[in-house]
């Protein structure tokens, strides 16, 4: 398949539509301020990539809820003096000809005890010293990312993306070994999927008619089960109250963990699934022009670039010029992060992933 197709337009049912097929994955980079303010250093590394190519450009994960913060320096959306910051944001990524989207999340069990104290979770767990939230506790939840929606689109972002995936909160409440409440968000697999339904519903409800939502999965880990992910994906898609399905696959080539599902690609088991209106992606591993161009080919509407996207603001304009780009090698010296906009707190949490930062000794020969 000819590399162009990644640069076809990409229409979306509600909301403009995407000039490409690289999405920005919403990256924890640590550099806004403690009361969860945006800085004027994370919307430029945002508008960076914005101007480097990408069609959508998602802020990091951004707290619902003061407790559910899992890193210092995390933008917030659970207080009406985050619009002025996120207005910037919109603004910047649109005037550089982008999609703008805030990311919804909430930690859970995976929150931070430094940060917030006890943090809260579906169910009481050991995990951080997490208590379960009483039922008023998840009905205030629930309005709670329905609150942040809108607070994004007070603030002009063109959309939100809903953070289902990665051992967070509402992939904590869909787990069938995390959740063991016994009312009505918890036990069957409807109950347990209630929670990220009504945020869904609740989003679409009161948000304006071309606000795009997207949701992101992920279908292992936490315990998750491959069966129900897909079957979660399938009624939601076919529901058409969401415009896209990010799928985080930590790497778009793998198999299965589960052995019954083995002798094929995780990926192959959602892109084989009626999707309606709704667009179809995958994040995992993508560093080159010819892995995203084989995820189109494989089925899906789109690709996130994520670490990609860190060592090159402009990864977009360098795939389209030439169809057999490479990410830099890593690790990358600390000068490379600084010009591609990253600054001393964002690099100090890329040192915690092994090999992706050289040390100051490798970086001065």
């Amino acid at each position: 398949m000819p590399h162009s197709r990644l640069f076809d337009t990409l229409p979306m049912a509600r909301g403009p539509a995407l000039k490409n097929r690289l999405m920005l994955a919403p990256l924890t980079n640590q550099q806004s301020h403690i009361d969860g303010s945006l800085s004027e250093e994370e919307v430029r590394w945002l508008a960076m990539r914005a101007k480097g190519g990408f069609a959508l450009v998602m802020t990091a994960a951004a707290p619902v809820q003061p407790v559910g913060q899992g890193y210092p320096g995390q933008l917030g959306v659970f207080a009406d003096g985050h619009i002025e910051g996120l207005t910037r944001f919109a603004a910047s990524v649109r005037d550089n000809g982008a999609v703008s989207a805030v990311q919804l999340y909430h930690g859970g069990e995976r929150a931070d005890p430094d940060l917030v104290g006890t943090p809260v979770a579906a169910s009481d767990s050991k995990r951080n010293g997490a208590r379960g939230l009483s039922l008023v506790e998840v009905e205030a939840l629930r309005d709670d990312f329905i609150s942040a929606a809108l607070r994004a689109d007070a603030a002009g972002c063109d959309g939100v993306q809903i953070h289902g995936a990665h051992g967070y909160i509402l992939a904590q409440f869909f787990s069938p070994t995390i959740n063991q409440r016994d009312d009505r968000y918890g036990g069957s697999f409807e109950n347990r999927a209630r929670l990220l339904l009504e945020v869904i519903d609740g989003i679409r409800r009161q948000c304006r008619p071309d606000f795009q939502i997207g949701l992101r999965l992920s279908p292992e880990r936490f315990g998750m089960r491959l069966a129900e992910v897909r079957e979660l994906a399938t009624s939601i898609m076919q529901a058409g109250q969401i415009d896209y399905l990010d799928m985080s696959l930590w790497d778009v080539a793998k198999e299965p963990h589960e052995e019954e599902f083995q002798g094929r690609s995780l990926l192959s088991y959602f892109t084989e699934l009626p999707r309606g209106n709704v667009r179809l992606g995958a994040a995992g591993k993508i560093m080159d022009a010819a892995t995203a161009v084989n995820l189109i080919d494989a089925g899906c509407d789109f690709v996130t670039i994520g670490r990609a996207g860190i060592l090159r603001h402009d990864f977009p304009m360098r795939v389209h010029q030439d169809s057999a780009f490479l990410s830099p090698p890593q690790p990358v010296d600390v000068e490379h992060l600084r010009t591609e906009g990253a600054t001393d707190p964002f690099i100090a949490y890329l040192r915690t992933f092994p090999g992706f930062v050289a040390e100051q000794e490798q970086a001065s020969t």
